[in-house]
């Protein structure tokens, strides 16, 4: 059976403190509610919807920046989460099979856990509703179960008081064919104490046309949801833990885990050895066996097996490091091949380039990519020698087994086996420095006096 995704992320936020949309502020180096899109893609999605409120427009590109398949429905007014529901009736009109609901703000809900709920619906139920036992169960809505089936949810402040002992409460996540979930939602009423239009009174209407509904329970901690800074520092927390703890168990080497960061998704090979204080942004993937050492951080790039990137270096999106390839101290690297073999050891910009295998970068090289307006390519071949100090001004390349000498401003193309030389030439004036200090000094003086 297909399934469809809704992800609810119309609420403002407001105990955030911030004129972001919540579902923007990140967890992992993306918008927390890429979470929830993750998560619902381990179902191979039919398609994804957001409902976005406040602050749609931005909501509508950060979704559409993270995947362009994802539809973004507006919902104008925030009148309860089943108002919100109904707002994708209309992107999912011609679509067949099964449909969950999951929250932008609730970002560790696992597979593992929708899958139990698709397993539930194959099994004959009409409604399957996620639900947790609460150690504190305070203000969540209560899950009331009868002789399996569960009947009704009822949010806190309409329960009885026999209903608030219940400790099975509600996480808010629902599955359902889709035309039955919107009929159903269709249904919903507002007399409640909050005046608003609650997903949870599904349950109970469904009861009522001759439905099944079940519980599936998960453990708490996959219901964590993020309302305030505090929340979402808690939440970086458990998500770095548990990225780690991941990539420990993959056989990557973290020589002190607590100090590495990763994104959402983050890709490290086997064997691949991360030193400390290693930052990884979006979009990078390590193969077995590089070596990523301490203070380096990394985005939107692939280190290629046996690389070795840092200490104190920087790739930035696009840049691609062969097998063996070689970044060091204080070295940047962005939208730039480096071949395999080749070595930009120290203190070096190398942006829009391609840097050929066995290539040696010397100290502060920099490719002069950017006009003001254009950015512009460097190629710099094989088995070359770059001098330190070398500005090599776009677009510009340097043939294979060329050099350039130290200190050489490179304003036109090399040819392979050739050197390029372009210095001023040096002047020695003897004498000069020991009568300009001593004219310089007794300035300084008269000015004290």
């Amino acid at each position: 059976m297909p399934v469809s995704l809704i992800v609810l992320a119309a609420g403002q936020g407001t105990r955030m403190l911030s004129d972001l949309p919540k579902v923007l502020h990140e967890l992992g180096g993306v918008p927390m509610f890429a979470h929830a899109v993750a998560t619902g893609r381990a179902l191979e999605l039919e398609r994804s919807i957001l409902v976005a409120g406040h602050g749609f427009e931005a909501v509508e590109a950060a979704a559409q920046a993270l995947d362009d398949d994802i539809v973004v429905a507006r919902q104008t007014e925030q009148l309860g989460t089943a108002h919100a529901v109904l707002q994708a009736k209309q992107a999912l009109a011609q679509v067949a099979g099964d449909t969950v609901v999951l929250y932008a703000d609730t970002p560790f809900i696992r597979p593992q856990t929708l899958e139990a709920m698709a397993a539930a619906r194959a099994e004959g139920a009409d409604v399957v509703v996620l639900g947790f036992e609460a150690q504190d169960p305070g203000r969540y809505g209560r899950l009331v179960v009868e002789g399996g089936a569960l009947t009704r949810i009822v949010e806190f402040k309409d329960a009885t008081e026999a209903e608030r002992a219940i400790t099975l409460c509600n996480s808010g996540v629902v599955m359902a064919e889709a035309a039955l979930l919107f009929e159903l939602v269709g249904a919903v009423g507002n007399d409640n104490a909050a005046g608003e239009y609650y997903l949870t009174d599904i349950v109970e209407i469904a009861r009522t046309r001759g439905l099944s509904s079940v519980a599936v329970r998960c453990d708490e901690a996959e219901t964590l949801g993020i309302n305030t800074r505090a929340e979402l520092a808690a939440a970086e927390a458990r998500f770095q833990a548990r990225a780690r703890a991941q990539a420990l168990a993959d056989g990557v080497t973290l020589i002190a885990p607590e100090t590495v960061f990763f994104a959402q998704d983050t890709v490290l090979g086997r064997d691949a050895l991360i030193e400390p204080n290693v930052y990884f942004g979006p979009g990078v993937t390590v193969e077995t066996g590089a070596r990523i050492r301490a203070f380096s951080h990394l985005e939107g790039c692939h280190v290629s097996r046996d690389a070795i990137v840092g200490p104190y270096a920087r790739l930035r999106p696009g840049a691609e490091l062969a097998e063996g390839a070689r970044v060091g101290n204080f070295v940047e690297i962005k939208q730039a091949e480096i071949a395999a073999g080749a070595k930009v050891n120290h203190l070096t910009y190398i942006g829009d380039a391609c840097v050929g295998e066995n290539a040696n970068i010397g100290a502060g090289t920099i490719t002069c990519n950017y006009d003001g307006v254009f950015k512009h390519r460097t190629d710099i071949g094989a088995n070359s020698f770059i001098g330190s100090n070398t500005m090599l001004v776009a677009p510009v390349s340097i043939g294979d087994g060329a050099m350039t000498a130290t200190g050489t401003v490179v304003t036109r193309d090399v040819p392979g086996g050739a050197m390029a030389v372009g210095r001023a030439k040096m002047d020695i004036k003897d004498g000069f420095w020991t009568r300009m200090h001593a004219k310089l000094k007794a300035k300084k003086a008269k000015q004290k006096k």
